[in-house]
């Protein structure tokens, strides 16, 4: 029993154990972090001072960009430090607080994203009485409905983790620390944990996809009962960028955390954790950009300055 308790730190195996790899890694990922700050940081610049964006659906996208830096700040910084570090270790407690920030911010990133799909559906579905259903009032209350849905979830799950023991071996194959890789460790029993995912965090998950799946059930109906091509264009062009957000934010996020354990690859699933916790932040602004010709206008006013 004494040695169950003796673990104090875990050492995070990374991206790949090959000393010759670590500083390439480092130059692209830190390359990636920056790309991510400047880019959600342009996008809430950009909100910010140009009235015409003072719109429900940009003061999402303002909340949306500086969850995204602070979620890519969760496991990137830790990460650039263990690509130079001889010894690659984590606290216990550096671990536990690591897993409550992220399932915090992926919490509240899922929550977010759903208030951004029932504000598409407001605007496309009930024009006439958006401006009403969706006023500032509102807006602000959702947002921080999000946020307190996701500290909520993330309390839940943490505070059960502080009742567990670990022991060897004390290697996590990963670059960051994860619930599910943690629970591996655990010499005691994790049944309460894993009904709380359950239980939990999993049916708040669900329960976003099924508000973001309704909403664009409702949107592609309103879409395809327009007449006109043009006008169905313009309706699909306001949700275009979010739905991709979506796709890539949730699917890669199901493809983590729902396929069979007889299909488990550790290569896979850092790759695919590289996609949604660290290519998504980055990529949530280039798309908006791109496929957002209000934010578009708006970058070059902002940029010719």
């Amino acid at each position: 029993m004494e040695n169950q308790t003796t673990v104090t730190e875990f050492i995070l195996l990374g991206l790949s154990n090959d000393l010759r790899l670590q500083i390439p890694l480092f130059l692209v990922f830190s390359v990636i972090y920056l790309i991510t700050l400047m880019g959600n940081i342009l996008i809430m610049l950009v909100i910010k001072v140009e009235p015409h964006l003072h719109t429900p659906m940009y003061f999402f996208l303002s909340n949306l960009s500086f969850l995204d830096i602070c979620y890519s700040s969760v496991t990137v910084p830790k990460m650039l430090e263990n690509f130079l570090a001889e010894q690659k270790t984590i606290s216990l407690s550096g671990c536990i607080a690591q897993i409550f920030f992220f399932i915090f911010m992926v919490g509240t990133e899922i929550f977010l994203l759903s208030v951004m799909a029932y504000d598409r559906y407001a605007a496309i579905c009930n024009p006439l009485r958006y401006s009403t259903t969706m006023s500032h009032q509102v807006c602000v209350k959702m947002v921080l409905g999000a946020w307190i849905s996701g500290f909520l979830d993330s309390l839940v799950n943490t505070l059960y983790l502080t009742d567990l023991s670990f022991c060897s071996p004390r290697e996590i194959n990963h670059f960051s620390c994860e619930l599910p890789l943690l629970l591996q460790l655990s010499c005691t029993d994790t049944f309460a944990n894993e009904m709380v995912i359950l239980c939990f965090s999993m049916t708040l998950g669900f329960a976003s996809l099924l508000l973001i799946l309704t909403s664009y059930i409702c949107i592609l109906s309103t879409i395809l009962g327009i007449r006109s091509l043009e006008g169905r264009r313009r309706a699909f062009s306001t949700c275009a960028s979010h739905l991709t957000i979506v796709l890539l934010f949730c699917g890669t996020a199901f493809i983590r955390y729902m396929r069979p354990a007889s299909g488990y690859s550790f290569a896979l699933d850092k790759l695919v954790s590289v996609q949604y916790s660290i290519l998504t932040p980055m990529l949530n602004p280039i798309i908006y950009s791109l496929k957002n010709k209000d934010v578009k206008l708006a970058l070059r006013k902002l940029l010719g300055r």
